[in-house]
């Protein structure tokens, strides 16, 4: 057979994504079928956030390569700061995100209460609540004094080291009356307030201290009324308030009123509605900065519930007016103006760290969902009307697509599946437990033999949602690329309580397609194609196909080079490299030889009929 002599260019990013689909695809065609569990996704997911605890950790943990760390916080200010959580991949505790963690946590709780029973694992959620309120009650110290960051986020990431042995400074810094911080205030009474309502049943005391401070917290930060980042230059480069303080003086209001019952808290979101961006912002994200969206959704509760909002009805309705705009856009049916999908159909919004986004609009999707289903109600989007089993089913599609069912086969979430995230942008899982080396790792030590080591983590992060895939659901899994492969607590914290909600969910799942089987092209051939689709979706009203095709040695002597034809295809394709000839490919550069029984797994995307494969040439050893 005749040889082609002309081999196309190879980038380092094809032959990394296309090996990897060549050596997992079929793994995943496999796994992207089967039924997920949702229970131990859950279970997983408070695991993280067990591996993200600062401070003397309880005898009875589960994360047993983390030990005792940053027992000294707050010791040079002459105040206990050991606790809390950890916000990411580094050893800083930023307050901001934290106290959206929690207040996220405590809402699914609220929420998902009955789930998270059944599935074993409500007290580890107030567990995980209680890890985080404690801290924020002895960050607490005054009425107008809130400790919110313990660690420096420029020295702290200059060094790759352990929590354990730790050498960065740990500056503390607070707000006060002269040095405003209105977000951070107003979130960390807001995880106070919905905390104190989750605990209320079984710990009323110490739902009365949250409480307190939670009161406390809100007139602080309403009274003393000034940016975060202004008054905490340190914060302002890692955690900035790119949507000022207002929403958080909203949602501190409603999570006042959700804890109380007080009608003087409604009447602050109502009175202040227009002014704060309450029933003005129509908003496409919620996030640890921007909590529109998520107070929208809260607000209109009363609504849906039948009450009607008494004499603030008329704004709570143009709340939920707002909340239903955001829902709508991430159901694609907002009239064109829609939260954007990658060509595999998750929610994208940002580069860097998208799964937060994906985690926080699942959350309202689902908790929505269940408020319909209470009033008997459906959402009236610009595009048509969704039932709240559609909307449960959009939200399951999301989750689904972090624990695998996408383009990749990959799960997202550390721990979970065969296939995830082995080099994660975080310091503890990368370098070796101090159970099992003992000796200090120093802070460059760390960058020379860890974080520069191609070598998969030793420590297995369970529950960790990685940031995720771009908009074209491209990954990869590199501990440099902390914009796609580094954890948050903001990220984890609201697609935990989902995960325990689908765990008790009975409705049918999505559709799946089955394409007929393609065999091998003509008689006689070398090869034997077998043509299967591992995965459907549907973006802007088209459907899409992962497609898995398996080409079979079949003649008994091994294959040293082959050229394919590939007819019909318009989307991206993995496993073989581009030939110079249009529409012709060739075994990509680390397949030597193809052996006699062995097979090439090629991966492909599209929408349409599934494209078509012919052998042009091969030739064997």
């Amino acid at each position: 057979m005749a040889r082609l002599t002309t081999m196309a260019t190879k980038t380092p990013d094809t032959l990394a994504v296309a090996a990897s689909f060549l050596l997992l695809a079929a793994a995943a065609a496999s796994a992207s079928s089967a039924p997920f569990d949702y229970a131990g996704a859950f279970d997983k997911c408070l695991q993280f956030f067990e591996a993200q605890r600062s401070g003397k950790l309880p005898a009875d943990r589960r994360v047993h390569w983390r030990g005792d760390s940053a027992l000294k916080d707050g010791y040079l200010q002459g105040v206990d700061l050991v606790g809390g959580y950890y916000d990411s991949g580094d050893h800083v505790k930023f307050g901001f995100p934290m106290a959206y963690a929690v207040t996220m946590l405590a809402w699914g709780v609220l929420e998902f209460e009955k789930e998270m029973m059944a599935a074993n694992n409500h007290q580890r959620a107030l567990d995980a609540i209680r890890w985080g309120t404690n801290y924020f009650v002895k960050a607490h110290t005054e009425p107008n004094v809130l400790w919110v960051q313990v660690g420096d986020g420029d020295s702290d990431h200059l060094c790759w080291e352990r929590a354990e042995d730790m050498s960065t400074p740990r500056t503390a810094f607070k707000i006060d009356t002269n040095h405003a911080g209105s977000e951070v205030a107003a979130e960390t009474a807001a995880a106070l307030a919905a905390a104190s309502k989750a605990f209320r049943p079984y710990d009323s005391m110490y739902a009365d201290l949250l409480l307190l401070h939670a009161k406390q917290l809100f007139t602080f930060a309403d009274t003393f009324r000034g940016r975060y980042d202004d008054s905490l230059l340190s914060a302002k480069k890692f955690y900035p308030s790119g949507s000022g303080y207002e929403d958080e003086l909203l949602w501190a209001a409603a999570w006042l009123h959700e804890a109380t019952g007080d009608e003087k808290y409604l009447q602050y979101v109502s009175q202040n509605a227009e002014d704060f961006g309450g029933i003005g912002m129509s908003m496409l994200e919620f996030s640890w900065d921007n909590k529109y969206a998520g107070l929208q959704v809260l607000l209109s509760k009363a609504v849906l519930a039948g009450g009607g909002g008494g004499e603030y009805a008329d704004t709570l309705r143009q709340y939920q007016a707002k909340a239903e705009f955001f829902l709508c856009a991430c159901l694609q049916k907002n009239g064109g103006h829609n939260m954007k999908l990658t060509p595999g159909g998750l929610l994208h919004v940002d580069e860097w760290n998208n799964m937060q986004y994906v985690s926080s609009a699942t959350f309202l999707l689902t908790v929505y969902a269940d408020y319909l289903v209470a009033s008997h109600g459906a959402l009236r989007c610009p595009d048509g009307e969704v039932n709240p089993g559609e909307m449960v089913w959009f939200a399951r599609s999301q989750a689904d697509y972090v624990l695998g069912k996408n383009p990749r086969g990959m799960s997202y979430m550390v721990g979970y599946g065969s296939y995830f995230p082995t080099h994660v942008h975080h310091r503890g899982a990368s370098i070796p437990s101090v159970y099992a080396m003992e000796s200090v790792v120093g802070c460059m030590d760390g960058f020379d033999r860890y974080f520069n080591s191609k070598g998969a983590d030793p420590n297995v992060l369970n529950g960790a949602v990685v940031g995720g895939p771009d908009a074209n659901d491209g990954f990869v899994d590199d501990r440099c690329n902390y914009q796609q492969a580094e954890p948050t607590l903001a990220g984890n914290a609201p697609i935990c309580g989902v995960f325990a909600r689908l765990a008790s969910d009975n409705s049918p799942p999505a559709p799946s397609y089955s394409p007929p089987q393609d065999s091998s092209p003509s008689k006689g051939s070398p090869l034997e194609f077998v043509h299967t689709v591992s995965n459907s979706w549907t973006t802007n009203g088209v459907e899409y196909y992962r497609h898995v095709v398996t080409a079979k040695n079949t003649c008994g002597h091994p294959i040293t080079y082959l050229k394919l034809h590939v007819k019909g295809l318009s989307g991206p394709i993995y496993g073989v490299l581009a030939a110079k000839e249009k529409d012709t490919y060739e075994l990509p550069a680390w397949v030597t030889s193809l052996a006699a029984g062995e097979q090439l797994t090629i991966v492909y995307i599209q929408g349409g009929p599934a494209a078509k494969f012919s052998l042009v040439s091969y030739k064997t050893a």
